[in-house]
């Protein structure tokens, strides 16, 4: 398995998914700033509170990546059948599910890390503009901190899990733009958002869309061998 995964990376030459990721940080922070400012101006208190701030951070980073994990289902696979490059693959001595494996484990993989770092990097950095520029009108507690490192991991998990959902439609319509659209409403469902309740660290909501793409990743490695690659 290690071995297939090292030769699809090699294959698809993922610095394209770094550099995007990178920016995708710069973005978000930017954004957290902006935020920040604006609500200052306007003396928004709600907005201003560091865990306000946590929230926002871990929303956009997990929502940035289901989307990515769309992005790299629709390059690994559907391209691929897409453009009938799959068919050569086939055409080697090497087991469908083993490589279908392979496929969807980078994918659940390098969103589960990019998640984590990027959560990391994210509230690094704008904790240490803010305690250099004070942004917020209270500091990060470590209590706070903790707390947001606890949730991380489950919550990098469940998004791991739910970058796979898109495989399903993309399966279905062997559609590139369906890959990624499909990615945007699990987006909006996971990271739903009001005043009085946050779909986004509502923890058994996260794990049960994980599990839907598990499923979805078991069936679509085990009807491998009965997918029709010429369609």
């Amino acid at each position: 398995m290690l071995r297939l995964m090292k030769l699809e990376l090699k294959k698809f030459k993922l610095g394209w998914y770094v550099k995007r990721a990178i920016i995708a940080n710069i973005v978000i922070l930017a954004l957290l700033i902006f935020v920040s400012f604006v609500s200052q101006i306007e003396g928004d208190p709600e907005i201003r509170d560091p865990q306000a701030i946590l929230l926002m951070a871990s929303t956009l980073v997990r929502a940035t990546f289901i989307i990515f994990g769309s992005v790299l289902i629709a390059r690994l696979i559907i391209s691929e059948y897409k453009n009938k490059t799959i068919l050569l693959m086939f055409s080697y001595p090497i087991n469908r599910r083993k490589m279908m494996s392979s496929k969807l484990a980078i994918t659940a993989t390098l969103t589960f890390l990019t998640v984590i770092l990027s959560n990391i990097l994210v509230v690094g950095v704008f904790f240490g503009i803010d305690s250099y520029f004070s942004i917020l009108p209270n500091l990060f507690t470590v209590d706070q901190l903790t707390q947001e490192g606890i949730k991380l991991v489950p919550l990098a998990i469940a998004t791991a899990g739910m970058s796979l959902i898109p495989l399903y439609f993309g399966m279905r319509k062997r559609s590139v733009p369906t890959t990624i659209v499909s990615s945007l409403i699990v987006v909006s469902i996971a990271m739903n958002s009001n005043p009085t309740f946050t779909t986004a660290t509502f923890l058994p909501l996260q794990l049960a869309l994980a599990a839907i793409g598990v499923v979805i990743a078991y069936y679509g490695i085990k009807n491998i061998e009965k997918e029709d690659v010429t369609v």
